[in-house]
């Protein structure tokens, strides 16, 4: 691994200026390294940190890349990492032609990267020196504790994807003089709402009604606007002081109430495991937004390379070799989903909806076809729009928001599922269907969504530490369940109970009947009954390094 040339760098530097004077806004200081295939794949379990602490689990995924490899050569263009300076790795025989279009695309990355509100939380440091110092720390510990420091990375990292990353977001955009309070908060997004179950003229009027008092009494709106509302309703305080011992209490990052009130871990003797969990911690939190804005980070960069690189005059004469490599890396399959294609198709749809005006209730309402086509009030609000969305903007929200009707018609979208044809006995794929809400609900489906798994103080009782699992329609992961609650009994110094949901064992028409039997939901496309899936509320317990299961109670969906 290198530095890139002189040569390469100035090229870098045009695709720079180049793109600032397009829109993109990125620091000046950034590292380019030439790598061949073999460091790609020893980076790659590391999600290219070269100084990421070490773990059994990444040779495992060396051996495997390596395997793979044999099997089936390729060579990765590029790998971009969000860092100060941000650093990019690039495979060692791309042509300079090549690289124009891999500069921009990792341009436009570091501009995702270093302005969407997401990744709020990784400007201020750089990974790479903190990593290193991890690093130094667990290799102390192993000198000193030997394999007992990777018994908790493991079991740490077993539940990592439970971390508080949207607290930590919370944190740095609340600071304590922040115009929405959290009993503004309350009173807004709870009280009026589910509690009184306003209508919406009165909620809106409310609005007004604290805008008014921040404007006639600035610093001391909000005290005046919440000193006429005890009057209206004098239960409000009760309950927001409420509402605020219940949200202490159930803090919703494991990891972090384990390190703040395990007996075990707090101990004289074990408190260099909270060490090791908080570099597992810190990770997880730092790699959140990046698994949470998948298709809008490529589909932004693809978008840039392909609008940068053709109005480059450097690449003249090789317009062929670029078709040829863009449509590898977009073009939109007919089953499944490519998210560098599917976000910078997206990202076209909202820049030409906005130009022509489309983004706004008087559209919506068109209802005849033809009229919805010729619509154009020719506003030229495109560019301004999907740089706010870049700002603003995760990949939930960007797909539930613009994957409609019209998105999937012009780019032809549908869902496909599979069928048994009896007569061949032979899987079929067929379309299923081509409306704008299975589309899009396919997608969402796709992306990251960890467990929503709190913790329930009330009810535990001495010792044990129980966890309730919000059930989403989805179940967990059975096979997981007993070694990383055995993880968390460790961490935590006593029994654990677990309480989620579960597909009933019995077959609908056998429930009640008393026989055992035991019921395997259809697969996709096979023929079933109409609303089979019946749940249950069931209890797990992990004491003393034994599993047992209960059911607590029916729970039909």
């Amino acid at each position: 691994m290198e530095l890139i040339s002189q040569h390469t760098k100035k090229i870098m530097e045009g695709c720079k200026e180049r793109a600032r004077d397009a829109g993109l806004r990125f620091d000046n200081e950034t590292l380019e390294y030439i790598v061949t295939n073999r460091d790609m794949i020893e980076l790659s379990p590391k999600v290219m940190i070269p100084t990421l602490y070490d773990y059994w689990v990444q040779d495992v995924e060396v051996l495997k890349e390596k395997g793979r490899y044999e099997l089936y050569p390729g060579n990765p263009y590029e790998t971009v990492i969000n860092t100060r300076p941000a650093i990019s790795f690039y495979n060692d025989n791309n042509p300079d032609w090549l690289n124009v279009m891999i500069f921009y695309h990792v341009l436009a990355h570091i501009d995702f990267f270093q302005n969407n509100t997401f990744f709020r939380h990784t400007w201020d440091f750089d990974l790479t020196g903190r990593a290193l110092a991890d690093k130094r720390l667990i290799a102390k510990l192993r000198s000193e504790k030997g394999r007992w420091v990777d018994y908790v990375i493991e079991f740490s990292r077993g539940v990592d994807n439970l971390v508080g990353y949207f607290d930590e977001l919370s944190r740095l955009h609340r600071s304590s003089q922040a115009d929405c309070s959290r009993r503004l908060d309350y009173y807004l997004d709870v009280f009026l709402q589910q509690v009184k179950k306003v209508k919406i003229n009165q909620y809106v009027k409310e609005i007004e009604r604290f805008n008014d008092c921040r404007r006639k009494y600035g610093e001391r709106g909000e005290s005046t606007f919440f000193a006429d509302t005890a009057v209206k309703y004098p239960e409000f305080e009760a309950l927001f002081e409420k509402s605020s011992r219940v949200a202490k209490g159930r803090n919703r990052d494991l990891l972090q109430f384990l390190m703040d009130h395990s007996e075990f871990l707090n101990k004289e003797e074990n408190k260099w495991m909270k060490m090791v969990m908080e570099v597992v911690r810190k990770t997880s939190i730092y790699f959140q937004p990046q698994i949470r804005t998948k298709i809008m980070n490529e589909g932004w960069a693809s978008y840039w390379h392909e609008k940068l690189y053709m109005q480059d005059e450097r690449i003249r004469g090789h317009e062929i070799e670029f078709a040829r490599a863009h449509a590898g890396v977009t073009a939109m399959p007919r089953v499944g989903m490519n998210p560098y294609a599917l976000g910078m198709r997206l990202f076209y749809f909202i820049e030409e909806m906005a130009d022509k005006g489309k983004l706004s209730y008087d559209f919506e309402r068109l209802l005849d076809i033809k009229q919805r086509e010729k619509y154009d009030r020719n506003v030229g609000a495109g560019l301004k729009t999907i740089f706010d969305l870049r700002e603003n903007f995760c990949d939930f929200m960007f797909v539930n928001t613009f994957v409609d009707q019209d998105f999937v018609d012009k780019n032809k979208l549908f869902v496909a599922d599979r069928r048994m044809n009896q007569e061949r006995m032979t899987w079929e794929i067929y379309v299923k269907s081509r409306k704008a809400e299975d589309y899009r609900q396919m997608v969402l489906d796709s992306l990251y969504h960890p467990p929503w798994i709190e913790l329930d103080q009330e009810s535990s009782a001495g010792k044990t530490l129980k966890l309730i699992h919000r059930f989403e329609g989805k179940p967990l992961v059975s096979e997981y369940i007993a070694n990383t609650m055995l993880g968390i009994e460790f961490l935590w110094g006593g029994p654990v109970q677990l309480e989620t949901s579960e597909v009933d064992a019995e077959t609908p028409a056998e429930v009640g009947s008393g026989a055992p039997a035991f019921w395997t939901p259809p697969q996709p496309g096979a023929p079933g009954p109409a609303g089979a899936l019946k749940w249950r509320r069931v209890l797990y317990e992990m004491k003393d390094r034994q599993l047992s299961r209960v059911v607590v109670a029916p729970f039909t969906t």
